[in-house]
């Protein structure tokens, strides 16, 4: 089942939309009977909540997997890991859940991961935990019966900018060093295999650190998440940090969703993305919202926004065509 035109995507797209405009949990799933939560989560699906992951400066960090049952008949199935947004110094896994619901739909296994915020580490502490929270899964793919050459990353606002730094970093990335691997053997051969990402769904994510550190578009929350530190400094880890950075050929392919009004995360963000990714012969795709802020986009623009996120990962060969 797809992410739109299809049985319950009314619901959904009530929810998504719900989500999008920074609704609480527990209001946004109040829009949904109990009912239409349990057929799509329910029965069919294994719920596996805070796995841990890693442990970083003493905090277990921790991700919740949601498995179809189906996946033991049929074999492996796709995964898709979100990151929840707040700016890198707010925000929680629990928040984001409603967004694997077009996936779990699908018969995806799906993910939510906790990262650490500003309050216990400052950057670039979520990217590497975004990283870590990857490798755990990809190393434990055949145990979960998920497929890790189908693994689709997703995220708003700050988790838009892990999705697409996680999914661009390169192997043997200094962001990687702290992750656990199997055996205990972080290194082998001196470097770690590459993370094969799929594609990514970029939520109106951040591309260039540095535009919001100082500037017409600086923005406090990033200033925030990169704390005290020496201007010199701030300026090569947010450059590093900054997915624009890392935009080459051979990328995943990215699908950007993002409103031309936006006042926390703006446009020349996903716009600057679009033109170096497709410059570098990067499959992608920029969905501009007229008038949409920072989500909020309503029901109707969040269903055509999902609509072409569906026929983006189908022209990738990760859903069946209708």
């Amino acid at each position: 089942m797809g992410f739109a035109g299809l049985g319950r995507w009314s619901a959904m797209a009530v929810l998504l939309a719900a989500l999008l405009g920074h609704a609480p949990r527990a209001q946004a799933q109040s829009a949904a009977s109990a009912a239409e939560w349990s057929d799509v989560v329910g029965a069919e699906t294994e719920t596996r909540a805070n796995l841990v992951y890693r442990v970083a400066g003493g905090q277990e960090l921790k991700l919740d997997l949601y498995l179809p049952l189906a996946r033991q008949q049929r074999g492996p199935v796709p995964l898709a890991v979100y990151f929840h947004g707040g700016g890198w110094v707010s925000g929680s896994k629990e928040v984001a859940t409603l967004r694997l619901l077009p996936y779990l739909q699908m018969g995806w296994a799906a993910a939510t991961v906790q990262y650490r915020l500003h309050g216990s580490a400052p950057a670039p502490a979520a990217v590497e935990d975004a990283r870590c929270a990857l490798r755990w899964l990809s190393y434990r793919a055949s145990e979960l019966k998920i497929d890790p050459q189908r693994l689709v990353i997703s995220g708003g606002s700050a988790g838009g900018h892990l999705a697409l730094l996680a999914g661009m970093l390169p192997a043997g990335t200094p962001f990687d060093r702290a992750c656990p691997t199997e055996g205990g053997d972080r290194w082998r051969n001196g470097r770690e295999p590459a993370l094969k990402v799929a594609a990514i769904v970029n939520w109106f994510g951040i591309s260039d650190l540095n535009a919001l550190l100082q500037g017409p578009d600086a923005k406090h929350y990033a200033i925030e998440w990169f704390g005290a530190m020496p201007e010199a400094e701030r300026e090569r880890l947010a450059r590093e940090l900054s997915p624009l950075t890392h935009v080459r050929a051979g990328l995943p392919p990215v699908i950007t969703i993002h409103g031309e009004a936006d006042d926390v995360v703006p446009f020349s963000q996903a716009r600057r993305l679009h033109v170096a990714l497709e410059q570098a012969g990067v499959v992608n795709r920029l969905i501009a919202i007229p008038g949409g802020g920072h989500g909020g986009f309503g029901r109707a623009a969040t269903a055509r926004a999902s609509a072409a996120v569906r026929e983006f990962l189908q022209a990738q060969g990760l859903v069946p065509m209708d």
